[in-house]
């Protein structure tokens, strides 16, 4: 049997049927005011009843301030348990573990969708960023916490937290970007100490069977890659995760800096000392082939991002058979939608060259949307 089809148990949690992950994935459908919507909670349960062994949601901001898109789903009020509950336990009825991702945009806010300028852990010219004060930085820690005890509220197994691709967290670990002398700076402990101190209250403030993980970039967004290695490294040995999410943007490639060439971005991380913790990644892997190899390495899952949008049901059609051929993209609108994405999730897909073909009737309803 393949490795993907195994089970998987987690520190802290239940068990997964499978190695299969579905990403959180941007596709703007729910409520300006973070509620969530019919088609979001539509797009989810159809991955959970598809067969993956942990469903996540799209990045859900934590604060206002931090909403990066529109249509974002939110976790910051108590306004939105009576959606995310709904979604909780729809996905755990599914025999899939439900996951939710608190995400902060920072600098990457559009002052078009917040009405004010971003915050940044310092002040970003190029974003027209404030830096945010020392009691800022204190709120946003604790707001990220109760992000996550709102998730269990509602009914989620776990949470994610989302420092990768440029968003808050990641601004604090980027040397580039964080430019703070007091002790969210400086060094990579100052300035993980935010992402650490989440960690701590999390554990803290949730239940002892509360999961929780957290996903990294390797590289880009001014992450350098010995430094993420190292992070990666410390938070997994730290006994404090049940699982890392390194997201590659490409698994198999190899790193941009040349003193790291060599080996693949996948080689990097699955040689790491992992603890207790599961170490899973992300990048590229969109045909069952991309799967069953990333699996040959030291790793315990894969997430699927692309792959799940064109076919929802991605681990039954991978168990039935391993060597199953996806589409290829760009496919229909009414493909799309069938596949359960809502018009405003098409619309955003056809930004990244996924629709093609789209009839009057479908163009109309995208207009609409």
């Amino acid at each position: 049997m393949s490795k993907l089809l195994t089970k998987l148990d987690f520190p802290r949690g239940p068990e997964m049927k499978n190695r299969f992950m579905l990403a959180p994935l941007t596709n703007s459908q729910s409520h300006e005011d973070g509620v969530m919507s019919e088609e979001e909670f539509h797009w989810l349960t159809m991955r959970a009843k598809g067969g993956f062994g942990l469903t996540m949601t799209c990045a859900s901001h934590v604060q206002a301030i931090g909403k990066g898109f529109p249509g974002q789903m939110g976790v910051f009020s108590d306004d939105h348990l009576e959606g995310l509950s709904r979604l909780a336990e729809e996905i755990n009825n599914s025999d899939s573990i439900s996951n939710l991702q608190l995400h902060h945009a920072g600098m990457r806010s559009p002052k078009e969708i917040i009405g004010e300028d971003p915050v940044c852990p310092s002040a970003n010219e190029e974003f027209s960023a404030r830096g945010l004060s020392l009691d800022e930085v204190k709120k946003l820690r604790d707001d990220f916490i109760a992000g996550a005890v709102r998730s269990e509220r509602a009914g989620f197994h776990g949470v994610e937290l989302h420092g990768a691709h440029g968003y808050i967290i990641c601004q604090f670990l980027s040397d580039e970007v964080n430019l703070r002398d007091d002790e969210y700076g400086g060094d990579l402990e100052g300035r993980s100490r935010l992402l650490k101190e989440i960690i701590d209250g999390i554990r803290s403030e949730c239940s002892g069977d509360f999961m929780l993980g957290v996903r990294l970039s390797s590289e880009r967004f001014g992450i350098k890659l010995g430094e993420s290695k190292q992070l990666a490294e410390e938070l997994m040995l730290s006994g404090k995760l049940d699982f890392l999410d390194m997201s590659l943007w490409n698994c198999f490639q190899e790193p941009q800096e040349d003193e790291f060439k060599g080996k693949t971005l996948l080689q990097h991380f699955s040689e790491l000392k992992k603890g207790n913790t599961r170490l899973g990644v992300a990048g590229n892997i969109r045909t069952p082939q991309d799967a069953t190899k990333a699996m040959e390495a030291d790793i315990d899952w894969v997430m699927l991002g692309r792959a799940a949008i064109l076919n929802h049901n991605f681990p039954e059609l991978y168990a039935a058979n391993q060597e199953f051929e996806p589409p290829i993209i760009p496919v229909t609108a009414d493909y799309l939608a069938k596949e359960g994405l809502s018009p405003k999730f098409i619309t955003y897909m056809s930004n990244w060259g996924f629709v093609e073909g789209q009839d009057d009737k479908m163009k109309e309803a995208l207009k609409k949307a």
